[in-house]
């Protein structure tokens, strides 16, 4: 089961992305086909067919992204979060052997592992959550347990 929370900055890609697909890639597409419609013969026409299935593919996505704007909740950074590791958070942490990673704490439908983010459904940000600095986190992963110190915790993004 996934959370329904989101980051504004998620949000506001998501919303990005479903005004890019409705206003701008739709009805290019729907152009596209159109034009391929008039050039005769449906059933041998693969660009015609192409287009449908580009079609069909944005309008799921359309249709899944309106439905889950509907479900999200927008979780805004407070100043009492300060000092502790709470949804949104930037973390840098530490296992036992020194190695370091920093990641941020977010919904499920802003995950990125390029950026380090990582979904609070996940058992490393459910060890994490509520955690100060200098505190242990103790993961329990399919891979095994983990022990990670948490070395900072801030609400803006590492530089």
């Amino acid at each position: 089961m996934r959370s329904n929370f989101i980051t504004p900055e998620g949000k506001a890609q998501l919303q990005n992305e479903l005004q890019y697909l409705w206003k701008d890639k739709r009805p290019k597409v729907t152009q596209a086909v159109s034009e391929a419609a008039a050039l005769g013969d449906r059933s041998e026409n693969a660009e015609y067919k192409e287009g449908k299935r580009e079609l069909r593919s944005i309008d799921r996505r359309i249709r899944f992204l309106t439905k889950r704007l509907e479900h999200v909740r927008t979780v805004e950074y407070s100043p009492e979060q300060e000092g502790k590791v709470f949804f949104g958070a930037w973390v840098e942490i530490e296992d036992e052997s020194g190695k370091t990673l920093q990641c941020r704490i977010v919904g499920s439908d802003e995950i990125d592992t390029k950026k380090g983010y990582i979904t609070v459904d996940s058992p490393m940000a459910k060890a994490l959550i509520g955690k100060q600095v200098d505190d242990e986190a103790v993961v329990n992963a399919p891979s095994g347990t983990a022990i990670w110190f948490i070395n900072k915790i801030q609400y803006n993004p590492f530089s």
